[in-house]
């Protein structure tokens, strides 16, 4: 059991990448403590959470049973899942902690629109507290928050997004949210110069209907990046964040552990709770 003043966290996709710092993460904070591990790998079933993830044993056996772990989550406070899956999956899983009382931080990118509206009804119907958050980078609000600045002043934008090449979609859930704050401006980019034939299909990208063209960079050796570059005559503008290492997102992470505690809807973005 967990003490009262301890955080209940279950991490779903545990086994994976991101999972594993989640695990990391939430083994050293002081007001949190690990009740669950989920994962879909058949071959780790069983196994101490904490020695998988390169921590040391945490008793904590990885299962694929979330429905179960939700509920023993949900009997021994105010929980959260921290969930790192797949896009195939994600929305199903999150639905499932909102069923149970258990609210979900999704790490998670791939939602469609219709996905998020049905999960932010179902969040609001019930008073639970859900994020989800394309990017935990405190440097990529930033980035964002620039973005804006500089797209008052500028006409001309495109953006590259670059990710390590066993990610499942594209574009990126961040290279979205900012064109997505890009269409907020009510501005479109980009005005026609001259009439384009694409001789590959797609190899400009692909164009939100605000202008803005997005591309996809997938190869191994890289983790998570992204260039917003603005265009304007005799100058260019480029905005860029790196990731070189995963536990960069793990600030992020137990911010919003801890911030959803007091949320009774959906928030999408990190930017909303910093």
């Amino acid at each position: 059991m967990t003490n009262q003043n301890s955080i209940p966290v279950v991490v779903n996709g545990a086994c994976g990448k991101m999972g594993r710092e989640v695990i990391k993460a939430v083994a050293q904070a002081d007001d949190m403590t690990l009740v669950g591990a989920v994962d879909k790998t058949p071959e780790l079933m069983g196994q101490d959470i904490g020695e998988i993830a390169g921590w040391g044993p945490l008793e904590i056996p990885v299962t694929n049973d979330l429905e179960a772990t939700l509920v023993m989550a949900q009997s021994q406070g105010l929980a959260v899942m921290v969930d790192f899956t797949h896009p195939d999956t994600v929305h199903e899983a999150v639905r499932s902690a909102i069923a149970y009382g258990v609210r979900p931080v999704v790490g998670t990118t791939g939602l469609g629109a219709a996905q998020i509206k049905d999960l932010a009804e179902f969040a609001e119907k019930a008073s639970i507290g859900c994020l989800i958050v394309p990017n935990f980078s405190i440097g990529m609000v930033l980035l964002q928050q620039a973005t804006l600045q500089a797209a008052q002043y500028f006409d001309h934008v495109e953006i590259i997004e670059l990710h390590h090449n066993q990610k499942a979609d594209a574009p990126s859930g961040t290279a979205v949210q900012t064109a997505q704050m890009l269409a907020g401006l009510d501005k479109v980019f980009n005005p026609t110069e001259v009439e384009e034939t694409e001789k590959l299909a797609g190899a400009r990208g692909g164009a939100t209907t605000n202008g803005v063209h997005i591309h996809s960079v997938r190869l191994p050796g890289l983790i998570a990046h992204q260039e917003v570059i603005f265009g304007a005559s005799g100058q260019i503008y480029t905005l860029r964040h790196d990731t070189s290492d995963r536990a960069s997102f793990m600030p992020g992470v137990l911010l919003a552990i801890r911030q959803i505690l007091s949320l009774k809807s959906l928030i999408y973005g990190l930017d909303k709770i910093l």
